[in-house]
Order: C-alpha cells, then structure tokens, then sequence
C-alpha cells in the first residue's frame, strides 16, 4: 500500500472544533441511539487527543466541550428528572500498568500534604462495570423513581422498566428515611446476553420485523432501559449492583465507602462480592492484577476497577476538581476492542472437518497482544455482520479467547468492498485441504468436509478417536505420538497403524524399544473387537457409543449396514431421521468404505468375522445388569462389554427392572438398593455362569454377602 503524501496539520483551532463534532456525534450515538459506530478505545483515544490539545492552548477550551461535562442527554418520550446531587463521572487512569494504581496515591497524598512516611491510606477497591448508570430514589424505604445519569444534571425518568428487574427491591428492609437515593449500575450477564441474542436471531430467522441482534451486553441493557414499552424490558435480563448514594435525608451515613456498601447490602440491594479495602498503592495495584486474573472468568463484563480513598472525612477533604472527585479514580485494563481493517477471509478445516471463516486483518493491538487473525465463527455469523473483505471491522480479545469480529463499522465501507460472504462458493463446494464435497446438515450452522477419515486436516482427530479407550482401544497411543506419527508422515490415514514396523517406532522421540514393543501388542490386540466399538472408533457424524452398539445389535454385520437403506436403519433403537442419513451419507462415500475394507484387510475383526457365528446364542438378551464396586480378574469396561455382547443391558442405577446387580469389592449404595429391593446379587463368578449358553434356564445363585 502506498504512503500517504504529507500534509500540513491543521491548525490547533481547527483540530479540537473537529474533535469536538467527532466526540459529540459518537456520544450521541453511544448514549442515546445505544448504535455505536467506534470501539470504547477509540472514543477514549479521541478524548484523551482533545484533552492534551487543552491542556497545551487553554483558550480553546470551550463550555461545551465534552472534557467539561457528563455526556448524554434526555430521549424524547422519557420525562426528565433533575438530579438533586449531580452525577458526576470519575477521573480515568489510562496507564494499565501498576505505575496507574502509583500515580493515583501520589496525587491523593499530595493533595492531603501528607509526610513520605505517614501511613498507608486506606483505599475501598471495586469493578467498573460495562453497563448504564442509575439513581434510584426510595422514600420512606419505597422506590418512587429510577433515573438515568443523562447530562450528570438532568437524566430520564425509566421507574417503570426499572421495576422489572428482580434484583432491585420496591421496598427497602428496615429503613424509612425520608429520602435515600441509592445509585449503581444496570448491566447485562453475558450468559442473559447470548440466550437474548439467539432469541432475537430465532425471530429474525422466522422473519419478524425491526428485530436486531445485540453488539455487546452494555448496549443490550442500554436498549433495554430505553424500552417504552415495560413488557418488552421485562423480557430483556438486566441486572444491578449498588455502589454509592445520591441525596439523602433521614439515613445515617456510615463513616467508609465499605461500611456504605456493607450498609446497601443490609437493605437489600444488591452489591457486588468483588471488593476490598487494601493500603497504600502496592494494595491498589495487588487488586488490579487479582482481578485481571478473573475478569474473564466474571459472568459479565467490567472495563475496570475504581479506586476511592475509604474514609468519607478524608473524600470531604479532598473534594473535587472541575466535575470530577479528587479522591477516586477508574484503573482500566488493555481495551479488549479495536478497529481495523479486513484483508482477505481464509476458511480453515478443523480436526472435525468443521470449516471455519477466518478474518485476516491489518495487525492490530487489542486485549494485550498484536491480533492478525480474528474469527468470523460460521457463514451464518459472517452474513448477520456482513463481513467484507475492505470493511473496518470491530476485533475482539478478552484473555485467552480466540479473537472475533464482533462487527463492522458501515461508514467506512470503501466503493471496492467485496460482497457478501457465501462460503459455498468461495470453496467451489470442494473442502480446501482434500477437495471432498462439503455439506451443511439443514438446520445447522456449520458446513463440514466430507472427508472425515481420508482428510489430512482431520487425521489427527480421527487417529486419536480411533484408539481411544470406548473405541478401539489402543493403550498408548495418545496426542504426542499421534502428532509424531502424522508429522513425520508414517501415518497418513487409520489403516497405517497396522502397517507400523518396530523400526519406525522406536527412532521417534521418547519412544524406547519397551514402548514400541508395548505399543505394537496394544494395536496387536486391538484388531479383535466388537462390532460396536468398531463402528464407534470410524467417528460417524451423530453416532455415539450406545448408537454403535444398537446399530451393531441389530445388523449383526458391516456389510448389512453399510448397505442398509435409510427406511431399515431407522427401524434400529433410537435412530432417528438426523442420525439414518448421516450413516447412509457417511458409507455412500468410496473412500469411507475402502477404509474399512482396508482394517478387514489388515486383521481387524469381531466375533461373526472371526469364525463365530453372527447369530450365535444370547443368553442374557433383554435382561438388564448394574455393575458396582471391584470384580477380582474383569475390569468394568470388560465386564461390560461382555453382557452386551452376551445381549445384555448394563445400567447405571438400579431399580425394579433390574435382573442383577453385579458385586465386587467395596461395593456401595447400589448394592444397598439391590438388597432393599430384592434383586439378585452376583460375584463375578455368577456373572461369568450367566454368559454360558450351556443351561440356559439356569439361574446362577445368588450370593447371599458380598
């Protein structure tokens, strides 16, 4: 990309006038359209520019700039309310390191003319929520009004959607002071915010009208205050935590903020648990980095923390500058949203065979780290945004998430934008790594390559699936050495594991000759199986263990399946249409079956295969066993494996329809409910006598202690 050319810089005059409009018009759409077109860090950058350009020519300062004042202002449609004590918005320290948390008790100490070695001031610590500032008038202990901040003078009278959020009590437990005004925060959970935005997306999919999804929780409980209709803010999940006071009249006011917040909670109202009262600046700086460490782990979402001198005597000292208090201050942390622009989409194959829109972006600095790579989830996400290559996207981090683009800023759409993004075509249908057909099963989000067994992107997924312990059973073939295997090209699909040599094994890194010896008897072992846990281990979209070994009951034989129509696969215990076609689908593919004549190939076989016949005698067939406690020579999963090959049923819990309760060693609660209701207790030598088809109108006894 060329360079821009050099231009003069416009004259201080000028740059803050244009400041000025750019902040008032991103105000105006933030606080009360709640339709923001720039990330918080953006209009913080745009701020923090206009603050410096006042600070070094004071005559540009102007009474309307918005360094002077709250921002936002009265809806139409809402009465207005004059606050009786302002407001008013606390001083920002932008600085995330633990030099922020230094700074601020500097300045405090300094304005208080305090020794070096006077003691620590005590500071009441707390989140900064990402939500919409309330005052809530109660009188005589009763809400009879809930505002918004508004200008900091004058907010919107919102009492009757305030009403609908539980959290927040019309009356007020033992206190009846004349006038209490208490002031916090409404917000949204981000788990309320994803149950209302798959809310919304099912009513815009069923085509009702000037519906919308939600950008971020905050701009949802923004919406949700500003509703005129109460019914519709009853259906939107807000929340609310307490945090401070407005007028008050007839109420003692404890001598801290903490013995405030303790005193709010005594009402009633909700406060936060994520406070502290801590000493000095190493205390301030300790909760900021304790509660980075969990702000992803919080259920919503804060931006911050505030800091307040403790003492309300010491507040009263302090006072205030311009609008803001002398005695707190919001520590930030690194802006989890930035803007930048779109370069290209990429579609990657996950080890599922799910194919994943990716968003290339201009490198940018956001939730602490440079983000090149953002993701756009499904095609269905990238449409709802619409996503185009050009577009100045809104990115996403927070913590260890993967980056997303959370939205597109349409302003600055350039002529040349591409169109909208159809994942279908840009592929040619084909998946990117294999070229097999890609499909989306109807009512899914994610369109999916075909290839499963034969795709590389895959391999490792469907290698690990393969050996696992419900599958096939492979001890000692884990992530590491698949990842060896896969990467230094000895295994390029399933049927390679039963062509491995000692040699290749033992070169490998931490593979001893014992391993490979080891390794080599467990895939040895492994070629004599059962049919369900053959079918299991293929990893067949929508088949399950328990499907597998319904499937494997009633056909008895691979080729019956993989032959069966869709008509005789849904006569099988708990297969429904979902499931029938993507068994039929997954063996009409060639190479889905050259794999599995390729396993017979090389060994692998069950017991019809093996000499014995498929209809071979079933001498606990509908007959249903709990197993519990330890069996002297059958591990759980073998005992198991055996009253299902045996026709068997084996639960997790007993009750009236158990047959028998299998016993071992520190058998527990089961073997108490056996005995209470009369079922038969077995060892396992009474397990082993029911899995003979000898005498099969015999009834094992039953052993009468275990």
């Amino acid at each position: 990309m060329s360079e821009m050319p050099d231009r003069p810089s416009p004259r201080p005059a000028e740059q803050a006038a244009a400041l000025r409009t750019q902040l008032h018009h991103h105000a105006h759409r933030y606080y009360v359209l709640d339709a923001p077109e720039i990330p918080d860090a953006e209009y913080d950058r745009l701020f923090r520019e206009l603050q410096a350009l006042e600070a070094a020519h004071p005559a540009l300062l102007t009474p309307d700039s918005p360094t002077q004042r709250v921002l936002g202002r009265v809806l139409d449609g809402f009465a207005p309310v004059r606050h009786a004590v302002p407001m008013l918005s606390i001083r920002t320290e932008t600085d995330t390191t633990a030099a922020g948390a230094e700074a601020f008790d500097a300045r405090v100490r300094r304005e208080l003319a305090l020794a070096e070695d006077a003691p620590a001031i005590d500071y009441a610590a707390e989140l900064k929520f990402d939500g919409l500032a309330m005052n809530l008038r109660y009188e005589h202990g009763v809400l009879v009004q809930a505002a918004t901040r508004g200008d900091g003078e004058t907010g919107e009278d919102v009492t009757q959607n305030i009403r609908t959020i539980g959290q927040i009590p019309l009356r007020l437990q033992g206190c009846d002071a004349a006038v209490l005004e208490v002031r916090g925060e409404v917000y949204m959970r981000r788990d309320d915010f994803e149950a209302l935005n798959e809310r919304q997306r099912a009513l815009i999919a069923a085509g009702a009208k000037n519906e919308k999804t939600f950008v971020n929780p905050r701009n949802a409980a923004a919406g949700a205050v500003r509703q005129l209709d109460p019914a519709i803010a009853a259906r939107r999940p807000l929340s609310f935590y307490a945090y401070g006071l407005g007028e008050v009249r007839g109420w003692a006011v404890p001598a801290t903020h903490a013995g405030l917040l303790d005193a709010l909670a005594g009402l009633g109202l909700p406060v936060c648990e994520h406070r502290a009262v801590v000493a000095g600046a190493g205390g301030l700086a300790d909760f900021h980095a304790r509660i980075a460490a969990l702000r992803d782990a919080l259920p919503f979402d804060i931006d911050g923390v505030v800091y307040k001198v403790n003492d309300r005597a010491l507040q009263e000292r302090l006072g205030f500058v311009t609008r803001e208090p002398r005695w707190a201050v919001a520590h930030k942390y690194p802006a989890q949203e930035q803007m930048t622009r779109l370069l290209d989409i990429d579609i990657q194959v996950g080890r599922t065979g799910k194919l994943t829109p990716v968003a290339k972006l201009e490198p940018v600095f956001v939730g602490g780290t440079t983000v090149s790579n953002a993701t756009l989830h499904n095609e269905d996400e990238a449409r709802r945004k619409d996503v185009r290559v050009g577009d100045t996207v809104i990115v996403r981090r927070a913590g260890d998430v993967i980056p997303e683009v959370v939205g597109v800023v349409p302003e600055r759409r350039p002529a040349d934008a591409g169109e909208p993004f159809d994942l279908y075509k840009r592929l040619g249908g084909q998946c990117p790594v294999c070229a097999s057909p890609i499909e989306r099963e109807e009512g899914e989000a994610d369109w999916r390559c075909t290839g499963g067994l034969t795709c590389p992107a895959q391999r490792k997924q469907a290698l690990l699936h393969f050996a696992g312990r419900r599958a096939m059973d492979i001890e000692g073939l884990g992530d590491k050495l698949v990842d060896q295997l896969v990467d230094a090209g000895i295994v390029r699909a399933v049927p390679d594991l039963y062509k491995l040599g000692f040699t290749a094994l033992a070169t490998l890194e931490r593979m001893g000759e014992k391993s490979a010896q080891n390794l080599l008897a467990a895939i040895e072992k492994s070629k004599r199986t059962t049919l369900g846990r053959f079918l299991y281990s293929l990893g067949i979209r929508q088949v399950g263990e328990a499907t597998a070994k319904d499937l494997a009951r009633h056909f008895g034989n691979i080729d019956r399946l993989m032959d069966a129509r869709v008509e005789e696969l849904l006569e099988v215990n708990d297969v429904g249409p979902i499931v029938a076609q993507s068994i039929r689908h997954f063996f009409d593919q060639p190479h889905h079956r050259e794999v599995v004549e390729q396993l017979r190939a090389a060994g692998v076989a069950w017991p019809d295969e093996a000499g014995l016949a498929s209809d071979a005698p079933r001498p606990l067939l509908g007959k249903v066993l709990v197993l519990t406690g330890t069996l002297p020579t059958l591990g759980r999963e073998e005992a198991k494996a055996l009253v299902e090959a045996a026709g068997g049923k084996v639960t997790g819990s007993v009750s009236k329809k158990t047959n028998w309760v299998v016993a071992g060693e520190e058998a527990g609660s089961k073997l108490d409910k056996a005995r209470e209701l009369g079922i038969e207790v077995l060892d396992e030598a009474g397990l082993r006598a029911l899995l003979q088809p000898a005498a099969p109108d015999a009834t094992p006894d039953a052993t009468p202690e275990v």
